[in-house]
């Protein structure tokens, strides 16, 4: 009897919570859309009707985005979120009034922190210093150059252990998880060096990680900000994780502490290379204990595994959809590896690969919606409308990317459509259309000061995973089987696993044996 009066009150009191945030939230929206009458709406305007927008957007995101922007391009649309209103930029004009807008108006932080519950998930010692991003920006970028040989030699070594194959036969591969663990040992050979990027027990830690991050917001994000701290105690298995990824790195750390304290002042000119030497050399106050770079280390995992390989899951298979293309492809790596080796000097002559990968993204991005911030004070685009401080500016990419006035043929996979592009240009020109390379009308790594810091490494791990891909096996669809159809909520979009089959390379022409041997030296 005690106890299901003690459930009763606990069951009164949330609920009772949940009608007050609800009714909070519903008079703060009731404000904003009297202040945002001006934009047009695709649902429903009515403050309490706009929560079935809000469920329509969830599960039709793509075609609600669509439609808002073939109906007000060049202008702007809102559509309804739970909390507060979202609206979307439509032309080249206003995406750069979001991208040049300084932080403390829109801010890029707020909507993250919001959608990862960051002060609980990610859970930084001290919360307002973000040096892992100029890490990623300064050093990330350029270890696709200084250690390239290092990342062939790793995905060799992972793509065998991977792709089981034995012989003529045929082995059945699923594709999402095997791109899951290379992307893993790869990033983590350039992350924490060889041997512990491939002890299988660390790349769990690190893939799994992840994926409890956005389990866990997800639960945190239907408590009022009070209740969060019990919530965590309670239930996030977290703190756990953040204690494994500390028994992993201990050892490298302490040594490299001990002989950074020993050189004092001195610079450490062989010292290690890698993303943990990084964060140590970077780190200040309680950041540079082991404690706060174990939580970093965690933290940049999480940012470069699941994107990376989810997009080279749509590579696969946009590739195993359209096989017409594994023979150009296969030809061009072969002769780029025939004068320049498997060198960042050749991965830059690859112009087709790169052309396939940014094309994949384009059609295939992992989010329908980008550039997302939030308003800090009131903002006033460039066409004269302005919107209230708490509302939420976005960019509708996959609108956007399927702009007819943007690309040719804009609903069609062409994967040679930035190759040509580019070679067509003059001079330097051609090099926006490379992997990587932003513009307000390609999208996929945002745009402006706060696009992905490490797209650049991304695009190098992709374009290099399919050019070693291309010219090892021969894939197709296990048969009777078809590309899944990608999992689509809110404004993401991810790839559902699909199994694939390899041939060995043993029966291939001596051009591919070639190209194999030259990549494993």
């Amino acid at each position: 009897m005690v106890g299901e009066a003690l459930l009763r009150t606990v069951t009164t009191f949330l609920a009772g919570i949940v009608f007050l945030v609800s009714l909070s939230i519903w008079f703060r929206n009731l404000k904003r859309n009297s202040q945002l009458r001006a934009v047009p709406t695709v649902g429903f305007s009515n403050s309490i009707l706009s929560y079935l927008s809000f469920l329509r957007f969830n599960l039709d995101g793509f075609r609600m985005l669509k439609e808002g922007y073939e109906k007000t391009k060049p202008g702007l649309f809102k559509i309804a979120t739970f909390r507060t209103w979202m609206v979307f930029s439509t032309s080249p004009e206003l995406i750069e009034d979001v991208r040049k807008a300084p932080d403390n108006v829109l801010s890029r932080r707020r909507p993250a922190e919001e959608v990862l519950q960051t002060d609980y998930t990610l859970n930084y010692l001290n919360k307002r210093d973000h040096y892992q991003g100029h890490v990623i920006l300064s050093q990330l970028t350029r270890i696709a150059s200084t250690t390239f040989e290092d990342i062939c030699e790793e995905l060799v070594l992972t793509l065998d252990d991977n792709i089981p194959t034995t012989g003529k036969e045929w082995v059945e591969v699923p594709a999402l998880e095997m791109t899951q663990r290379v992307i893993c040992r790869v990033t983590n050979r350039v992350f924490v060096g060889a041997p512990l990027c491939r002890n299988r027990d660390y790349q769990a830690l690190n893939l799994n990680f992840a994926i409890n991050v956005m389990k866990f917001a997800t639960v945190l994000r239907l408590f009022p900000d009070f209740l969060k701290p019990l919530v965590t105690r309670t239930i996030s298995n977290l703190p756990s994780q953040f204690q494994r990824e500390m028994e992993f790195i201990r050892p490298m750390y302490e040594e490299r502490l001990a002989k950074m304290e020993e050189l004092g002042d001195e610079k450490w000119d062989d010292g290690p290379n890698d993303m943990l030497m990084w964060l140590m050399n970077e780190s200040k106050g309680v950041e540079k204990s082991l404690e706060g770079v174990a939580r970093r280390m965690l933290g940049v995992n999480f940012a470069a595994i699941h994107t990376t390989s989810s997009t080279m899951t749509q590579v696969l298979y946009r590739l195993l959809a359209n096989p017409e293309y594994v023979e150009p492809l296969r030809r061009e790596v072969e002769a780029v590896v025939a004068e320049y080796g498997w060198t960042t000097d050749g991965m830059d002559k690859l112009h087709k690969i790169d052309s396939f990968v940014r094309e994949t993204q384009r059609l295939d991005g992992l989010g329908i919606v980008v550039l997302v911030r939030m308003a800090l004070r009131p903002f006033t685009f460039s066409n004269g409308i302005t919107i209230p401080a708490g509302t939420y500016v976005a960019a509708p990419v996959g609108a956007i990317h399927t702009d007819e006035e943007v690309y040719t043929n804009p609903d069609e996979f062409d994967g040679f459509r930035f190759a040509r592009l580019r070679e067509s240009s003059e001079g330097l020109a051609g090099s926006k259309h490379q992997a990587g390379v932003t513009s307000p009308a390609h999208l996929s790594f945002g745009h402006g000061r706060h696009a992905c810091p490490g797209r650049f490494f991304a695009a190098t791990e992709l374009k290099v995973i399919l050019a070693r891909i291309v010219t090892t096996y021969d894939l197709k669809l296990e048969e009777g089987k078809e590309i899944p159809r990608d999992l689509c909520f809110s404004s993401g979009r991810f790839p559902r696993e699909a199994k694939m089959g390899e041939e060995d390379m043993t029966p291939c022409d001596s051009g591919r044996g070639t190209a194999w041997k030259i990549k494993s030296t």
